[in-house]
């Protein structure tokens, strides 16, 4: 008779802590440790491992309870050994100009955050839980990202980061970052597929119903709630001269001498404003205008691609693609 396939040896489970703090979102804290309680079912049902691959506890530093977003209680337990990761999800924002009144109260939790990073333990934030890593002094010559919508204030309030905008995660070693809410599903598949494997954690994503992978933060920018900051910038005045003429062909000279600039100096201030020269800034325009239109209308889109200043369609599909990662066509399906 054939021998009966042997489980795997038994190992030690990979111990991570979420940090819950006071008006962290729930759904960053229980979307990862969900998503790794079902890939270690999965896991021992493909036969991959005899016990627990993962041990994941919520950990607070105030009590047995932590009110989160929403004023829901979340019961934590106080950190306790050697973790190999620490997660550290994001907080509810409903303002631009309120950072400093969310961030300061957690001088704690920001301490915390230093030293197990200074003690060896790796590190991931959900979402707006990179500016905690970023206050922790965590980002200096890190690659990051975080939500696209407070993408700029991260890279204002910490310029020696790398802002990958548009990623939804990104693993810089042993700091590790994601974009909006729902990465926390995406950083979870992470962690399963660098613990266990491809196979598991492409199981698990089928199972719990999540697209794998997702690359990109860029199809999901809406324009219209990017508010600028403060008063307008000299680059936000050149974006909204372009964004008023998005069929007049691009013409360098005519817009220096609509700012009395030199072309020289409208390159300068712009490239150093927004990492962009005014043709980048025009062609983003030209695209958030499609994707608007692409949303709101039945028009064609050869009839968009001619609204927005391109009279070939293959050309503006391009540029359209490179900028939000899909076609026109995947844009509005979606």
């Amino acid at each position: 008779m054939p021998a009966k396939p042997s489980l795997p040896q038994k190992t030690k489970p990979v111990r991570i802590a979420i940090l819950a703090y006071a008006g962290c979102m729930a759904t960053e804290i229980f979307a990862v440790a969900d998503v790794l309680l079902i890939a270690g079912n999965v896991a021992r049902a493909l036969r991959k491992t005899a016990s627990p691959p993962f041990e994941v506890q919520v950990v607070g530093l105030g009590g047995r309870m932590v009110t989160v977003a929403g004023g829901f209680s979340v019961g934590v337990q106080r950190p306790a050994g050697g973790y190999d990761l620490l997660i550290v999800p994001g907080l509810e924002i409903r303002r631009q100009d309120e950072w400093d009144d969310k961030l300061a109260p957690l001088r704690r939790e920001l301490a915390v955050i230093r030293k197990s990073f200074a003690s060896g333990t790796p590190v991931a934030a959900v979402c707006i839980g990179t500016f905690l890593l970023g206050e922790a002094g965590l980002l200096a010559g890190r690659n990051a990202t975080t939500a696209w919508l407070c993408a700029g204030e991260l890279a204002s309030r910490y310029p020696a980061a790398t802002l990958k905008a548009d990623a939804v995660l990104v693993d810089d070693g042993a700091i590790t970052t994601t974009g909006a809410v729902s990465s926390a599903f995406d950083l979870a598949i992470h962690l399963v597929k660098k613990t266990l494997g491809a196979e598991v954690a492409t199981a698990t994503a089928r199972l719990a119903l999540l697209s794998q992978p997702r690359a990109s933060q860029a199809p999901f920018v809406d324009s219209a709630l990017l508010a600028p900051t403060g008063l307008p910038s000299f680059a936000h005045s050149v974006a909204q001269w372009l964004g008023s003429r998005l069929t007049e062909a691009y013409d360098l000279e005519r817009l220096a001498q609509a700012f009395h600039v030199s072309t020289r100096t409208l390159l300068r201030r712009v490239k150093a404003q927004t990492g962009l020269t005014p043709l980048g800034l025009l062609q983003k325009a030209r695209v958030d205008r499609a994707k608007q239109l692409l949303v709101d209308t039945n028009w064609s889109i050869a009839r968009i691609t001619e609204s927005v200043g391109y009279a070939d369609v293959p050309t503006f599909s391009r540029l359209f693609s490179n900028q939000v990662g899909e076609t026109p066509a995947r844009y509005r399906r979606r």
